[in-house]
C-alpha cells in the first residue's frame, strides 16, 4: 500500500488522509500488531479528539476507555498515546504521554 506523506516521527502530515487501512499498514511497517483492544484505543482516541479537539493525556484517556494506565503501558510497550495517536491519524501528543 502506498502510504500518505508522514513527518519524521511517522505521523500523517494530513489528518484527513487517515483510513483504517492506512493505520494498519503504518503499524505493520513498524512491526506493531493491532489487536482488537489496541484498535479500540485508536478509535476511542479519534472519538475523543473529534469531541474535544485535543489529544488527551494518558491519565484522562485511560479513564475515558476504562483501562488501567499500567496495563496500557505494558500493552503498547511505550507511552501509549504516541502509537495510539500515530496510528489514529491524530496530531502528536504534547506534554506527558
Amino acid at each position: 500500500m502506498n502510504l500518505p506523506e508522514r513527518d519524521g516521527d511517522g505521523y500523517l502530515t494530513d489528518m484527513s488522509a487517515w483510513t483504517p487501512e492506512i493505520a494498519k499498514a503504518m503499524a505493520e511497517q513498524d512491526g506493531v500488531d493491532l489487536d482488537d483492544t489496541k484498535w479500540t484505543h485508536i478509535l476511542k482516541a479519534r472519538e475523543y479528539y473529534e469531541d474535544n479537539g485535543v489529544v488527551p493525556p494518558i491519565r484522562k484517556f485511560a479513564k475515558y476507555v476504562g483501562e488501567d494506565q499500567k496495563v496500557m503501558f505494558q500493552m503498547w510497550m511505550t507511552g501509549p498515546m504516541k502509537p495510539i495517536t500515530k496510528y489514529g491519524g491524530l496530531p502528536k501528543p504534547t506534554g506527558c504521554v
